[in-house]
């Protein structure tokens, strides 16, 4: 429950516990008091001290996140975030994952927690693109080590763009949203990252923005070839699963 108010916007995680645990918030009429408990914020009619939130029209928008800026919408230590950023604009966007302080680069914000939700769940192994700088060179052993997992984390693609004694540039492709991914695998080899930008996530492209700039998503980039075939697959491997638990029952 918490985090369905944090999704519509209407506070922050720590902030709905409090809301919750208060009874200020009606889910369909009812008084809500279990923060966890699972609802879907386009699904249900959430009040907050009696007044109903609305839920937004569908909007969504990719964002050059500036290096120092944190992806949260309220920050306890004070410092800028991606929503101080955007200002108006940001009004009941949710952030579709994460970029640490350090990184840069495309994040994806969205009125839509079910796209949200489907965007990020590892399961439907939407690809995320990242230019990297490390410390070093970073053999081809290196890379290989990446594609074949570092601690239980591991990248769908490693390719070396540009190596030297100094430094080795690299473009990195995940297909999960693990926190600090590819700077822990990197650092596991020896090769502290300097630079992190994403550059694309599923069929959406960084592109020609700016820092700070961003821009409207359209609703059918996000229904691209590449898109389209990873939904039929995860639709498929779902369904295949439901079959095989109904043999075994």
């Amino acid at each position: 429950m918490d985090r369905a108010l944090s999704k519509r916007g209407l506070a922050s995680r720590a902030e709905a516990k409090r809301l919750i645990a208060d009874g200020r918030v009606r889910v369909d009429g009812r008084v809500v008091r279990d923060a966890s408990l699972l609802v879907t914020p386009e699904h249900v009619g959430i009040a907050v001290d009696g007044r109903v939130a609305k839920s937004p029209p569908w909007r969504t928008i990719a964002f050059y996140k500036p290096r120092g800026v944190v992806t949260t919408r309220r920050d306890p230590e004070g410092r800028q975030t991606v929503f101080d950023v955007l200002g108006d604009d940001s009004r009941s966007l949710v952030a579709v994952g994460r970029l640490d302080m350090a990184s840069t680069g495309l994040l994806l914000l969205t009125t839509d927690t079910q796209l949200a939700n489907y965007l990020t769940d590892p399961e439907n192994a939407i690809v995320r693109r990242y230019i990297v700088t490390v410390r070093g060179a970073v053999d081809e052993a290196g890379v290989q080590k990446m594609m074949s997992g570092i601690d239980g984390l591991r990248a769908r693609s490693a390719v070396v763009r540009k190596r030297s004694a100094r430094e080795t540039h690299l473009v990195v492709e995940l297909v999960e949203g693990k926190n600090r991914e590819i700077r822990r695998m990197l650092e596991a080899l020896g090769h502290p990252v300097t630079k992190l930008m994403r550059v694309a996530f599923g069929g959406i492209e960084l592109g020609s923005l700016q820092p700070g700039e961003w821009r409207e998503v359209r609703r059918e980039e996000l229904a691209r070839r590449e898109m389209v075939k990873k939904a039929e697959f995860t639709t498929k491997k779902r369904s295949e699963r439901r079959r095989t638990k109904k043999r075994i029952t």
